[in-house]
């Protein structure tokens, strides 16, 4: 991969500062030095977290650019991705979560690191629960690689305000799982999504869904922990 900067104008169509270049990529060496100790990500490769964790991440940076003002959280952040680059990125105040305790200790560290404790925080719990917590305070949702499109719908449904969004990285969704968000996507508030497929500079391909809350899910939300996942609605 050359230049960080050059690829995300030319391919992505937004400009990287030098120092938010700079940061990202410390990010990056913050999440492989801290994966020694503790599982954060499968890539321990230089070459391949570089494509796979920041270029992935910041493929999405358009669209989260585009939604309304307001709190931007990453959902099943894992290791930080796309979380934070996202947060260095667009400004955006940011909210990274999983249910991993052990992660998110990790995630406060490099957020630390980073200088950019003001601007964005944790929280290890489950997302039903932020949902009874924080109800329709989100402008914009990430989600990649947590679930099937059906549940993710569910989840981000209840977090999001009117007209905000869920931006879900896949790589090739199936007919099925397309199938099944197309019989579940009016009922939980959201229009059909916008598609952008694309490839990775190592030639993965990915596919980037954006969804649109436009008016309040039909059904009572959110439903109890864990049905989301183990008894999707389709």
């Amino acid at each position: 991969m050359g230049s960080l900067q050059d690829l995300v104008t030319n391919k992505y169509g937004f400009d990287l500062t030098e120092q938010q270049e700079d940061m990202v990529i410390r990010d990056l060496e913050l999440i492989i030095e801290a994966n020694a100790t503790i599982n954060l990500t499968r890539i321990v490769s230089w070459d391949s977290a570089m494509c796979r964790h920041i270029e992935d991440s910041l493929a999405g940076v358009p669209y989260v650019l585009a939604a309304p003002d307001g709190l931007y959280g990453d959902l099943g952040t894992g290791g930080g991705f796309p979380g934070i680059p996202m947060a260095i990125v667009t400004g955006r105040k940011t909210l990274l979560v999983d249910s991993v305790q052990k992660k998110m200790r990790v995630l406060d560290g490099v957020i630390h690191e980073l200088g950019l404790s003001n601007q964005v925080s944790t929280y290890a719990g489950r997302i039903e629960d932020l949902a009874k917590q924080r109800r329709g305070e989100f402008a914009v949702l990430t989600a990649r690689a947590l679930s099937s499109l059906p549940s993710l719908l569910e989840l981000a449904s209840p977090l999001l305000k009117l007209h905000g969004r869920l931006v879900c990285y896949k790589a090739n969704p199936s007919d099925a799982e397309m199938e099944s968000m197309r019989k579940i996507v009016r009922k939980l508030g959201f229009s059909l999504p916008e598609m952008h497929q694309f490839d990775l500079e190592d030639g993965s391909h990915r596919t980037i869904m954006v969804f649109q809350k436009v008016s309040k899910a039909s059904i009572s939300l959110p439903r109890r922990i864990g049905l989301a996942q183990n008894e999707p609605l389709a």
